[in-house]
């Protein structure tokens, strides 16, 4: 759990300090890698266990202990942030502990900063039009 870490993001409002190597984050996600990463962030359960991991490095029973579910059901919903690349587990011992990784989670925050400059330009030409025709110009 001695890490070095040296990459911020931001979870919850906190900047957290990520794995990062730019040769990985640099290269886009595929439609497959896509689907599975945002799969994965739909379930409230498994963005939460993200930002737990995120924050610290914990074991899947220590994550299992903040939920009102069974510890199989937060070993569920840790496979699939598995499968998408963003969390992996290292055994220690008797305990699996979970780490977030960096990278994937880097390059779906680049992916929604696509998404959120895409939908701000609409709406910016949008309200050029509104402006527009409030002035009685043509578009």
């Amino acid at each position: 759990m001695g890490r070095r870490h040296d990459f911020v993001a931001s979870c919850a409002g906190n900047p957290v300090w990520l794995i990062y190597n730019r040769m990985v984050v640099d290269r886009p996600l595929t439609e497959a890698e896509f689907d599975r990463t945002f799969h994965a962030l739909a379930d409230a359960t498994r963005r939460d266990i993200l930002s737990r991991a995120i924050r610290s490095d914990e074991s899947v029973s220590a994550l299992s202990r903040h939920y009102s579910i069974s510890l199989t059901a937060v070993q569920k919903h840790i496979t699939v942030l598995e499968r998408a690349a963003l969390v992996t587990k290292e055994r220690h011992g008797r305990e699996q502990i979970v780490h977030a990784n960096g990278p994937t989670i880097a390059k779906a925050i680049a992916l929604l900063d696509q998404y959120e400059a895409l939908w701000i330009d609409r709406a910016n030409r949008i309200a050029d039009v509104l402006a527009a025709n409030e002035e009685g110009e043509e578009p």
